[in-house]
């Protein structure tokens, strides 16, 4: 499969151009950067049918992925994801057409996997060794794996709360870990404070870009798996928001080169009450979003008072003629629990969070019952025990349910 080089980079703010082949973070005024190709040279050699015959990965889609050399390529066979069919749950929140892309299935248990493999691999390519990263947990933990595979330094700060499966995965991994006493912006701050001095490359989402990159493959791959025709509306948990803004970047891209037309979904941003900068944002009428004070929630994921991402987010949100909803834990970890039960598959809180948000928005007339709708669970539950274990408390008794109990053996 031919492959092709990033013509340049572009800030998504100023518009500024950038060369590329050289590390890049963030535009002098701040904005992150986006990558840009010659479409019109892919689309002589490549068509939306070539994918089918390629590897079984979001690397089928390599000619609009910026890695130049196939050697750099850091895969531990992330992408191409299962998108189902959930009739039970459908059925029962009023959904005629509710299908489920199910990102837990990636590496390390989360879509961060496909962000952190392209990531990754263009440090690889750029020579760059020792690198850094704030995370609420599955990002660390996608970093730790790839940066083993590649046999590169990685460096994570992540909040003391952290789930605990992301931190013995990134032990285990052999990065260097530090638990920070705060939130994601803490850890971000660190980063940011000592990276020159320890000679790290910082990894921040939005703050290199590389890991928008490997993220827009959900949106080319909905698209393949759907024959090339976009659902109406999809629900995507948002803390950094870098997965709706990688899809709607790929929606662009496919449409300049033939492969679908210019319907866009309906995109919603799913927030948690504990944390909803985006929601406020877009009820504000703002541009982007404020720091949201004390952030609390089990959904990891969620909890990121100020995403750096946040006008390119609401951008989508709006562009699309989509909204941002903020569901409670409460609703979350029951939605999760009885998506459980009713389909099989067992979703991270934020994959829950839009289980939650699409019966409130079919109830409300928002969304329509014959609208096709895809919700992202981003990531697996069983990394975020310590969340559910709240509504199965295992006590003195051994009280684990209806019919549980404690058998002591005589």
């Amino acid at each position: 499969m031919p492959q092709y080089s990033v013509t340049y980079l572009e800030c998504s703010v100023c518009t500024k151009i950038f060369p590329a082949g050289v590390a890049h973070n963030l535009c002098d005024c701040g904005g992150p950067l986006l990558v840009r190709y010659n479409l019109d040279q892919v689309k002589e050699s490549w068509s939306r049918d070539i994918p089918a015959s390629a590897p079984n990965s979001m690397w089928r889609y390599a000619p609009v992925l910026p890695v130049a050399s196939t050697a750099n390529i850091v895969s531990l066979g992330e992408g191409m994801t299962p998108l189902l069919t959930t009739s039970r749950t459908g059925k029962r929140i009023g959904a005629n057409h509710l299908m489920v892309k199910d990102e837990g299935l990636n590496p390390t248990g989360s879509f961060k996997a496909r962000g952190l493999s392209c990531a990754v691999s263009m440090c690889v390519e750029l020579g760059l060794r020792r690198l850094a990263i704030p995370s609420a947990g599955n990002a660390a933990s996608a970093l730790a794996a790839y940066a083993a595979a590649a046999g590169v330094e990685a460096n994570i700060f992540m909040p003391q709360d952290v789930p605990q499966s992301n931190f013995i995965e990134c032990k285990a991994y052999g990065a260097n870990v530090t638990l920070v006493d705060g939130l994601i912006s803490d850890c971000g701050r660190i980063v940011g404070e000592r990276k020159a001095a320890e000679g790290w490359f910082e990894i921040s989402t939005l703050k290199e870009p590389y890991r928008i990159e490997g993220k827009k493959t959900m949106g080319y791959e909905v698209a393949e798996q759907l024959g090339w025709e976009l659902p109406d509306v999809i629900f995507y948990p948002t803390g950094g928001g870098v997965g709706m803004i990688g899809m709607w970047k790929a929606f662009a891209e496919m449409e300049a080169m033939g492969w679908i037309g210019s319907k866009r979904p309906k995109m919603i941003a799913v927030q948690a009450e504990g944390c909803q900068p985006v929601v406020r944002a877009l009820q504000e009428g703002a541009e982007v979003s404020r720091f949201w004070e004390d952030a609390s929630t089990v959904s990891a994921g969620l909890r990121v008072p100020k995403p750096l991402g946040d006008r390119l987010t609401l951008r989508a949100v709006r562009e699309s003629g989509g909204t941002a909803i903020a569901v409670s834990d409460r609703d979350t970890i029951e939605a999760g629990i009885r998506f459980a039960s009713e389909e099989g598959m067992f979703a991270a809180p934020e994959g829950a969070a839009c289980i939650a948000a699409a019966e409130r928005l079919i109830a409300e007339g928002f969304l329509k019952a014959d609208d096709r709708i895809v919700i992202y669970n981003t990531g697996s539950g069983l990394k975020y025990l310590e969340a559910y274990s709240t509504r199965f408390p295992r006590d003195a008794e051994g009280e684990t349910g209806k019919l549980g109990g404690l058998i002591t053996p005589r």
